[in-house]
């Protein structure tokens, strides 16, 4: 008898689709956003290799469980707009999170067809769903719950406030966010630049917040302008602390105050929010040498290595201690970093810094290192090669080596309690505090960390604040 063959779906042999981006001869020549985003075609065969698992573990990996085979289904039968409309279900930043979420290490990683093959590209394709959604239909307000009279305070307008914010005027309550800056996003503004993230959409978003009824205040620093104490003499029923850890970490090496020498947190501030690419139209100057050198291996040296090309720096380097698989970054970053011409200096590690006769920095001393055994971010630890110090010439260093906590808002309320590296306490799965009716969630809690993470802390406070509200005017 012969044997029936059975051909293999069409999706198998579906290729993960390329995103289109702009030219790296071009793009070092602008600010303007490097990847395109995908064309409805590109779309379309994208959303038909995902196989539409029964159980699907992609997400699990995502920590705001969006229903990701649900809303590829309905971008693979061109409802783009219903596509969006289903992420919003659980992301109310769809348009950020699908560009800056590392999903190589959550949703993508666990994706069954990346077994075999490459795994679906669901980062790309929510981008598109969001921004499709923007270009062609107004964007439709989420079911919302009538209002109950409870006011809640957000404290800081980052990725985690803006989902407790959202969530919350969901259920019904009276909700404000306080934001320091006069601008709200906060690192989504501040510190990923136009290129990775344009502000245009990060404002579209936020927008989108306003219509569903929360209001956003600016200029007002929770700690100093007014306290936690305030807010509830105030009437706030809960507040939810969520501003991030701004203050910038340093080396603790010499000549660190010479001129010429800034934390990353300056200077992509400046760039960013203050529009320094944009000077003179906006009145902020910023100094790029000919040779700049950007300490550290993460995201955020990533984004101002690449920065300092786009204003003209002769050569950009990355000084890393350790070698290239051991680098934080998103792989795909560090890519169109190499693309962009940037210059990695690997397994080296700055001693001192040298100044001139003015004050200014002309050169690092660095000293070689090598790889030893394991440390407890499983990495291998860097050690320093005795005896290979030398001297690197530089004109401008930036320090991108990570940030902790500014003080300033737990100095004034010591009622909240902190762990050993100044972040706050707060129940991983709920975000209450030390403080009766204080939550907090992303990276106050847990140090620097993803977009995405800060949004997951942020859902979950949401629904401890709402339970916790509940018990409250059952017990008035």
């Amino acid at each position: 008898m012969e044997k029936k063959t059975v051909k293999k779906p069409r999706r198998m042999g579906i290729p993960r689709q390329p995103m289109p981006k702009q030219k790296p001869e071009e793009r070092t020549g602008n600010f303007n956003e490097v990847a395109l985003g995908y064309t409805v075609e590109l779309a379309l065969e994208e959303a038909e290799r995902c196989i539409q698992c029964r159980k699907p573990p992609c997400i699990k990996g995502c920590p705001v469980n969006i229903n990701i085979p649900a809303f590829i289904q309905l971008i693979s039968e061109r409802k783009f707009i219903e596509a969006a409309r289903k992420i919003k279900e659980d992301d109310v930043l769809p348009a950020m999170t699908g560009r800056v979420c590392p999903q190589e290490e959550q949703c993508e990683i666990q994706c069954v067809v990346g077994i075999k093959h490459k795994p679906v590209a669901i980062g790309r394709l929510e981008r598109f769903a969001a921004d499709f959604e923007a270009e062609h239909s107004e964007m439709d307000l989420p079911e919302m719950e009538s209002s109950n009279g409870q006011k809640v305070a957000v404290v800081g307008s980052g990725p985690s406030g803006l989902t407790v914010a959202a969530d919350c005027a969901r259920m019904g309550y009276d909700v404000t966010v306080f934001e320091a800056l006069h601008k709200p996003g906060g690192v989504l503004v501040y510190g990923i630049p136009e290129f990775r993230l344009p502000k245009n959409i990060v404002m579209r978003e936020v927008d989108y917040l306003k219509k569903m009824g929360v209001k956003i205040v600016y200029d007002v620093c929770v700690g100093r302008t007014v306290t936690i104490r305030q807010l509830f003499d105030e009437g706030y029923k809960a507040i939810f602390l969520g501003l991030g850890a701004g203050l910038p970490r340093f080396m603790s090496i010499e000549g660190e105050n010479l001129l010429g020498i800034y934390s990353a947190n300056e200077f992509l501030t400046r760039i960013n929010l203050m529009r320094a690419y944009k000077f003179p139209e906006y009145d902020t100057p910023i100094r790029i040498g000919h040779r700049v050198a950007v300490i550290g291996g993460g995201n955020v040296a990533m984004d101002s290595v690449r920065s300092a090309l786009r204003f003209g720096a002769e050569e950009a380097h990355i000084i890393y201690r350790r070698s290239r698989p051991e680098m934080p970054a998103r792989e795909e970053e560090i890519e169109n970093a190499e693309e962009e011409g940037v210059l990695f200096d690997f397994l080296v590690n700055p001693l001192r810094y040298i100044g001139d006769e003015n004050g200014w920095i002309k050169a690092i001393e660095l000293i070689k290192m090598e790889l030893g055994e394991p440390d407890a971010s499983g990495r291998k630890r860097p050690v320093p090669i005795k005896g290979s110090e030398f001297i690197y010439k530089v004109d401008t260093v930036v320090v991108a080596i990570g940030q902790t906590v500014n003080p300033l808002l737990l100095d004034t309320t010591p009622e909240i309690k902190t762990n050993k590296w100044g972040y706050i306490k707060a129940d991983p799965e709920t975000g209450e505090t030390s403080m009766k009716g204080v939550f907090a969630g992303g990276d106050i809690v847990t140090g620097e960390a993803t977009v995405i993470a800060a949004m997951g802390a942020g859902r979950k406070a949401a629904k401890t604040i709402d339970a916790y509200l509940k018990n409250l005017r059952a017990d008035q």
